[in-house]
């Protein structure tokens, strides 16, 4: 989906190099824009691509190495007596579709594609058998007693290594929204949510070295230099995608359109009546910036009280400081329409409650999870009473920008009002356990 969340990103805080081109889609699944290459190949001579790798090279080295060593075993291998009470708070509803939807995935790679867990690397075949053996357990609904055996018996667990400081997992959550608008620019609704602009370029950088195996970058053409692409300043405040991108529809709020961003997929209810899928398609190349650390950091919302609504209700009463705000961040997400949604970074369905995004590059994508964590219960006006144990198993099938290590997890809780207020605060730490088979059985 998006995946840059709220949570994944505005917490208190769902790509590397060859000579290929592609439209990049959040998930890392991509929407080739063919009409690119030609001009790319003609305008961008080899003197200005050697100039280019040798100071991404340079970069990426200094900053490379530490990041890899840190990562090196994030996931760390559990004895049976070690492991949790694997209580599923939903009474596993849900699950099935969300293991569906991660056999969905493993059936289209390769079969002997390779899935980590911490020392022990697994095929896709493994993780299909995984994945199956467990979805014929749970058909039985079993007790939280019968399924800890099940687990000891049949499959290994690893735990997240956590943050660095704490050992634990910061949990935030994001939700699909839904916005107000039409299909054609009017008054009300003036603010667009666009498509895939036609000049945005992913340069796959792997293929020069294999220092940059899973990097990218992305910009666009300016002559024959390949620059960095618009950044939300540039794209919001001038006409910079005026011929360039498509707008797909016009919403009514431009804090929902935002916020639409950062969640990374969601509705829009058109003027029609009609109601159409907003999926992420792809982004700009810029980093992420978290607006709810700018404001932490400004001393204008307290740390403590940091949330999606309370960051909502500031730039409502402060207009004049929208602009400033809003464009701290350079990011900028375009989408797509989608007969069904939302998608999360597999382009796969995400299963309320039973989908999380990770970091790829520490957690095996499709993998089985167990989350203890923390969850809202809410009065009839809305509001959070207290909060309790949230424990249930998930599915990694999805990621996000603010989403990095193995003390970060963000998890999707749906639509309608409770998801928006759990996704929007919930920062609770908490325990990340991933399951697979034991082979041989």
């Amino acid at each position: 989906m998006k995946k840059e969340t709220f949570s994944r990103s505005e917490s208190l805080m769902r790509k590397k190099p060859s000579f290929s081109l592609q439209g990049i889609g959040r998930s890392g699944f991509h929407d080739a824009a063919p009409s690119q290459k030609p001009s790319f190949f003609v305008l961008l001579d080899l003197l200005t691509l050697f100039t280019l790798i040798t100071v991404l090279f340079s970069l990426m080295i200094a900053g490379c190495a530490t990041k890899k060593q840190a990562l090196k075993f994030p996931l760390i291998k559990l004895s049976p007596s070690e492991y949790p009470e694997f209580a599923d708070d939903m009474g596993y509803d849900g699950l099935a579709h969300g293991i569906s939807q991660s056999l969905k995935y493993l059936r289209r790679v390769p079969a002997n594609r390779t899935f980590t867990f911490g020392e022990e690397t697994v095929d896709a075949s493994h993780m299909i058998r995984s994945l199956e053996h467990f979805q014929r357990f749970i058909k039985t609904r079993p007790s939280s007693q019968h399924m800890k055996k099940f687990v000891e018996s049949d499959y290994l667990v690893y735990k997240s290594a956590g943050s660095n400081d704490t050992g634990k997992v910061l949990f935030t959550g994001y939700y699909e929204p839904l916005l107000h608008g039409s299909l054609r620019k009017s008054r009300e609704c003036r603010f667009p949510v666009y498509g895939h602009p036609d000049d945005l370029i992913t340069i796959d950088l792997s293929a020069f070295s294999s220092e940059f195996k899973g990097k990218k970058i992305t910009g666009r053409l300016a002559g024959n230099r390949f620059v960095p692409y618009h950044d939300r300043r540039k794209i919001d405040g001038t006409r910079a995608l005026e011929g360039r991108a498509e707008a797909l529809a016009w919403v009514n709020d431009r804090l929902d359109l935002f916020f639409l961003q950062i969640q990374g997929s969601g509705k829009i209810r058109l003027d029609t009546g009609e109601t159409i899928n907003i999926n992420y398609h792809s982004q700009n190349g810029r980093p992420y910036r978290s607006i709810g650390k700018l404001l932490i950091e400004e001393g204008k919302i307290p740390r403590k009280e940091m949330s999606m609504q309370r960051l909502r209700a500031y730039l409502r009463d402060h207009p004049n400081e929208v602009d400033r705000i809003l464009n701290y961040n350079p990011s900028y997400v375009f989408f797509s329409i989608k007969e069904e949604g939302p998608f999360g970074a597999l382009n796969v369905l995400l299963t309320p409650g039973r989908a999380i995004a990770v970091d790829r590059r520490v957690f095996p994508m499709a993998g089985l999870s167990f989350v203890e964590t923390q969850k809202p219960l809410i009065d009839g006006a809305g509001k959070i009473t207290e909060w309790i144990g949230c424990t249930r198993f998930v599915l990694n099938q999805d990621t996000g920008g603010a989403i990095r290590g193995p003390g970060r997890a963000d998890l999707f809780w749906g639509s309608g009002a409770y998801a928006e207020i759990a996704a929007g605060h919930m920062q609770h730490r908490g325990n990340l356990y991933l399951l697979v088979l034991k082979r041989g059985r």
